[in-house]
């Protein structure tokens, strides 16, 4: 097995182990990347209006094992980031439906589209050489790319990461994880930062993705990672 294959099987491993929302857990996060999608902070009143449950239950539902660590909020306590999807400012620009959003790293692009049900417009930049990157991704797949040679990088990270805050999230996963202009990019940014990240291409990217979804949310699409 080649080294790239040993690292993208570690990778399908470990999202694999993610343990699958509850029901109310399933809900909850769907509908809120419903509304953070409009492009306004949530509080825990317009969640607990479409949900049918009080705000104090949205609050105790985010705090709980299953979702803490997954959102942050602004002054007055709503939700402004959730789960990869973020009101403000970051690497990665997500454009739906002519609404401006960010996301915490390159492969949250590559799945949010499934989640949200709309195609989305991604512009990203290669943190090495500074070059725009740009991609069409719909609920179904990568639509377009600029350059065509496009890849990204990956870490599997810790598990026991995933559900500590978004500042921890974020250094242990998105510092690692973005879009290069081409292969030797992304290879000399991994080999020059050490972090035990690889390559991946683009298609196997956005099939990451899709498992993430398919493990973690009920009547999410299956899919399958190849390792060729």
């Amino acid at each position: 097995m080649t080294e790239q294959m040993t690292h993208l099987s570690q990778a399908v491993r470990m999202l694999e182990t993610i343990p699958r929302f509850s029901e109310s857990a399933d809900h909850l996060a769907r509908e809120l990347y419903r509304q953070l999608a409009r492009g306004e902070p949530v509080g825990p009143e317009s969640l607990a209006e479409v949900l049918g449950v009080s705000a104090g239950g949205v609050k105790d539902l985010l705090a709980s094992d299953e979702l803490k660590g997954w959102a942050f909020y602004d002054d007055e306590g709503r939700v402004i980031g959730f789960r990869g999807l973020a009101l403000v400012p970051m690497q990665h620009l997500l454009e739906v439906e002519g609404r401006q959003l960010y996301t915490w790293c390159a492969i949250d692009s590559l799945f949010l589209p499934e989640l949200l049900g709309f195609p989305a417009w991604v512009v990203s930049r290669d943190p090495r050489t500074g070059r725009e990157i740009r991609l069409t991704v719909t609920p179904d797949g990568i639509e377009s790319v600029d350059p065509a040679v496009t890849v990204m990088s990956y870490v599997a990270g810790d598990p026991e990461v995933r559900q500590t805050n978004p500042a921890k999230i974020m250094a242990a996963f998105c510092h690692h994880i973005f879009f290069f202009e081409s292969p030797e990019s992304g290879a000399e940014w991994a080999t020059e930062h050490g972090t035990g990240a690889f390559v991946v291409s683009l298609n196997e990217a956005f099939e990451l993705g899709r498992l993430f979804n398919a493990v973690q949310f009920r009547g999410s699409a299956e899919t399958h990672v190849s390792e060729r």
